[in-house]
């Protein structure tokens, strides 16, 4: 199994009723190969390591989005993503701040005017295989969320698993 799309795991802290309601979703899983990885460091085996294209897309992504009053993450933080040794809920990790850390799960995301999301990094064993789920959940506020949206759902979808197949390939998974 290389990253295969799946459903988001029912048992995430996401929880089924933001699951159900949310305008999009989507789940991706990538075997884990080192099991030891605690969720942390599977979020920077995945997301610390995007090609300078996607970097550039990022950056330029998020000036407009500045232009338009949404908050967005700073070039530093898109960056220079940097692995510390601790991290609580409300700090940021990467560019975005912490909403649930546990043992085998980590979500982050963003509350925008437009729309908000949810993305989580959660360790999956099902008894035959291990394996690393990373979903994303979008809940849309306004007609401008939801062409935001439409036209970032491509590249969202061609990223996250690029980013994956990524981590996989390079054994940081």
């Amino acid at each position: 199994m290389s990253v295969v799309e799946c459903d988001v795991p029912s048992r995430s802290a996401l929880g089924a009723d933001l699951i159900e309601r949310a305008d999009f979703r989507d789940a991706y899983r990538a075997p884990l190969r080192c099991p030891d990885l605690g969720v942390v460091e599977i979020f920077f085996g995945i997301f610390a390591h995007r090609p300078g294209w996607m970097d550039l897309m990022l950056i330029a992504r998020n000036k407009a989005a500045a232009l338009a009053g949404l908050e967005v993450p700073t070039t530093s933080e898109i960056m220079n993503m940097e692995m510390r040794d601790r991290y609580s809920v409300g700090e940021k990790i990467g560019p975005w701040p912490v909403f649930f850390l546990g043992p085998a799960e980590l979500v982050a995301g963003r509350d925008n005017k437009h729309m908000d999301f949810r993305v989580s990094v959660m360790k999956v064993d099902d008894g035959t295989r291990r394996s690393v789920v990373v979903s994303t959940l979008c809940m849309i506020h306004n007609k401008f969320g939801q062409c935001y949206l439409s036209a970032v759902i491509p590249f969202h979808k061609f990223g996250v698993r690029r980013l994956m197949a990524g981590a996989v390939a390079a054994q940081r998974l």
